[in-house]
C-alpha cells in the first residue's frame, strides 16, 4: 500500500485517463493498493475478468477494471487496459522523489566537464574529461563517469553505476544499481605459446532513449564499431550483452540471459529468463525466445521457440509430453523384453530337447 504526497479525487483520475466514472466522482483517492490490502481511501485494479471473484473481499473504495467485470460495491474506472492505467495513477499519486538540483560537495568533475545546472549529482559522483550530464538527469551517489560520455536529459542513473569511456545514453535512460556499460567484451587470440591474449575494444556502446537496463547488469563496448541499444529496450537484472550486440526497438530481454558477440535481435522480440545465444545469430522481429533455451541458430521473424538447443515451439512441446510418457514406455519395453527373453528361452529348450530326441532315435536304429 502506498499513500498518495497529495490525495485527489476519482474524477480528476478518470480526467487524466481519458475515462468515466461509475459511482461517487467525488470520492477522495489518498493512496493505491493491490485489491486485498486496499482500504476504502485506496485505488486498485482488476487484471482480468479471471480475477473478478476477488472484487467481493476488497475494501478498495474504487477500482480500475475491464468493462464487463462488476465493480461490487466499488466506484469504478472503466478501461480496456486496467493494468496500464493503474500504472499511470501510481505515477500520478506517488512520484519518484527527485533531490534537489545541484551538486554535491564530494562529487569530482573533471575541469571540461559539462554538468547541466538542472542535473543532479550525488554524494561521490565522478564525472570524467569531456563528459557532459544533460538536464535534469540524476545521477546517485557513487556513480563513475569516465572520460568522453555523454548523458542525455531526464536520466536516471542509480547507485554504483559505471560508464565507460565513450558511452552515449540518450533521453530518459534508467540504468538500475550496479550496472556496468561499456566495459571491455570477452574476446582473446592464441598467441605462439597458445595462451590467450586480449583483443583490444576500441568500439563503444549507444544506449537511445526510454531504455530501461536491470540491477547488475553488463553491456560490453564494440570491438571496433559500436554496441546498440535501440529505443524503449527492456532489459532485466542480471543479463549479459556482449560486444557487436544490437537490441532492437521495444524488444525485452529477461533476467540472467546472455547474448553473445554481434547477437541481433530485432524490434519487439522477447527473449525470457536464463536464454542464451551462440554468436552472430539474428531473433526476429518480434520473435519470442522461452526460458533457458539454447540458440544456435537463427529464430525467424514472428516465432516461437523452446528449448536447449531450441525447437520450434510445437515440436518442443510435443517433445516435453513424449518426454513425460518415457518412464512408462521404458516399463513396458523392458515387460516385452522379459517376454521374448523367455520366450527364445522355452524356443531354445525345446530345441535341445528334440535334438537329444533325434540323437537317441538314430542310436536305437544303429
Amino acid at each position: 500500500m502506498v499513500r498518495s504526497l497529495k490525495p485527489v479525487r476519482l474524477l480528476e483520475i478518470a480526467a487524466e485517463l481519458g475515462r468515466e466514472v461509475e459511482g461517487d466522482p467525488g470520492l477522495l483517492i489518498c493512496g493505491v493498493a493491490a485489491l486485498e490490502q486496499a482500504g476504502p481511501s485506496d485505488i486498485a485494479f482488476v487484471r482480468s475478468a479471471e480475477h473478478s471473484h476477488r472484487v467481493a473481499d476488497t475494501r478498495a473504495g474504487a477500482l480500475i477494471l475491464l468493462p464487463d467485470v462488476d465493480p461490487g460495491s466499488c466506484s469504478a474506472i472503466r478501461s480496456p487496459n486496467p493494468a496500464l492505467d493503474f500504472a499511470r495513477v501510481v505515477e500520478r499519486l506517488a512520484p519518484c522523489l527527485r533531490p534537489p538540483a545541484g551538486l554535491h560537495s564530494s562529487a569530482e568533475l573533471a575541469e571540461d566537464a559539462e554538468v547541466d545546472a538542472s542535473a543532479v549529482l550525488s554524494a561521490c559522483v565522478v564525472i570524467g574529461a569531456g563528459s557532459r550530464v544533460g538536464p535534469r538527469s540524476v545521477l546517485h551517489p557513487n556513480v563513475t563517469v569516465y572520460p568522453n560520455v555523454e548523458i542525455g536529459s531526464d536520466c536516471v542513473i542509480h547507485s554504483g553505476v559505471v560508464l565507460r569511456e565513450d558511452t552515449v545514453l540518450g533521453d530518459r535512460v534508467v540504468l538500475q544499481p550496479g550496472v556496468i556499460i561499456g566495459g571491455d567484451g570477452f574476446g582473446y587470440l592464441a598467441d605462439e605459446q597458445g595462451l590467450p591474449r586480449r583483443m583490444p575494444h576500441i568500439g563503444r556502446v549507444v544506449i537511445e532513449d526510454d531504455v530501461e537496463i536491470g540491477a547488475n547488469t553488463t553491456v560490453d563496448r564494440a570491438t571496433f564499431d559500436e554496441t546498440r541499444i535501440r529505443r524503449a529496450a527492456k532489459i532485466d537484472n542480471l543479463v549479459q550483452i556482449a560486444h557487436n550486440c544490437d537490441i532492437g526497438e521495444g524488444a525485452i530481454v529477461v533476467a540472467q540471459s546472455g547474448l553473445s558477440g554481434s547477437t541481433w535481435v530485432g524490434s519487439g522480440a522477447i527473449i525470457m529468463a536464463q536464454a542464451g545465444s551462440a554468436g552472430h545469430l539474428r531473433v526476429g522481429e518480434r520473435a519470442f525466445v522461452g526460458a533457458r533455451a539454447g540458440l544456435h541458430k537463427d529464430v525467424a521473424p514472428g516465432s516461437r521457440v523452446w528449448g536447449a538447443p531450441q525447437l520450434e515451439a510445437r515440436r518442443w512441446h510435443k517433445a516435453m509430453a513424449a518426454l513425460a510418457r518415457l518412464p512408462d514406455a521404458l516399463r513396458r519395453l523392458r515387460a516385452v523384453e522379459r517376454e521374448l527373453g523367455l520366450r527364445r528361452a522355452r524356443g531354445a529348450a525345446s530345441t535341445e530337447t528334440a535334438a537329444r530326441t533325434n540323437d537317441g532315435a538314430r542310436a536305437d536304429r544303429t
